[in-house]
């Protein structure tokens, strides 16, 4: 019975996974900022809400979404401003926490 059993010689060998640690975030550190959708999103929010009463957090973010393509890049500056001043906030703060840690 042992002679009908046929070994693959090809067979590729059983590989064995890694499982990697998620590195734990430290508390400290700086937060990223907003990109200029987020910012838009952030203001428009509640408006959004408030214009179409019982509509779902998808549907929220499906308008907020139309609306944003919809701007104009005049429209769009104003945000793309703030995001770049949060993302030299951003660098700011990171260098001061990488140069204390």
């Amino acid at each position: 019975m042992a002679e009908d059993k046929k070994v693959n010689s090809h067979a590729e060998p059983t590989k064995v996974k890694k499982i990697k640690q998620k590195k734990k975030k430290d508390p400290n550190a700086p937060k990223r900022g907003l990109s200029a959708y987020m910012i838009f999103a952030n203001e428009n929010r509640d408006r959004v809400r408030a214009e179409n009463e019982g509509i779902t957090f998808g549907q929220v973010g499906k308008k907020l979404g139309e609306e944003w393509k919809a701007l104009t890049e005049d429209g769009k500056q104003k945000y793309k401003d703030l995001a770049e001043v949060e993302k030299k906030r951003y660098e700011s703060e990171k260098a001061l926490y990488l140069a204390t840690k």
